[in-house]
């Protein structure tokens, strides 16, 4: 798999609607999984929203989104990252280690529920990035 670099938006409790309805514009495959799938919260509140959510064209396009936990800050008009996943961890690490080298990392590129490894930062500018690698098939 080449390494992917596309939008990731951030919402409040809608992204499953959201998603649905940038389904109803672009086509494409949709697939949600929410928090409870991956046991990735200990609220009973968050256990239905969305944990990930991707949506992927027959041209190419491809749009991820989120339900921002309750316990992470959501402010509207910065709600949407860069996200770049792919299998080759050697590169995504090298670009890992420079967005964050000046930036702020929200969470450690490590070892993710679902068995990904997984980080978050915002480079020195101020752009918030996702990483995920992608774990090898057995």
């Amino acid at each position: 798999m080449t390494t992917r670099l596309n939008p990731y938006l951030g919402f409040r409790d809608t992204a499953r609607e959201a998603m649905e309805f940038y389904h109803s514009v672009f086509g494409g495959e949709l697939t949600l999984s929410t928090f409870g799938d991956f046991q990735a919260s200990e609220d009973p509140a968050e256990q239905d929203k969305i944990m990930h959510g991707m949506l992927e064209t027959e041209s190419g396009l491809v749009l991820m989104g989120a339900d921002t936990p309750n316990s992470m800050d959501y402010t509207v008009g910065t709600n949407h990252s860069v996200s770049l996943s792919g299998t080759d961890e050697a590169e995504l690490r090298g670009y890992w280690d420079k967005l964050s080298d000046g930036g702020t990392v929200t969470l450690p590129l490590e070892r993710a529920p679902w068995g990904d490894s997984f980080g978050m930062c915002s480079d020195r500018f101020g752009v918030s990035w996702l990483v995920n690698i992608g774990a090898p098939k057995s």
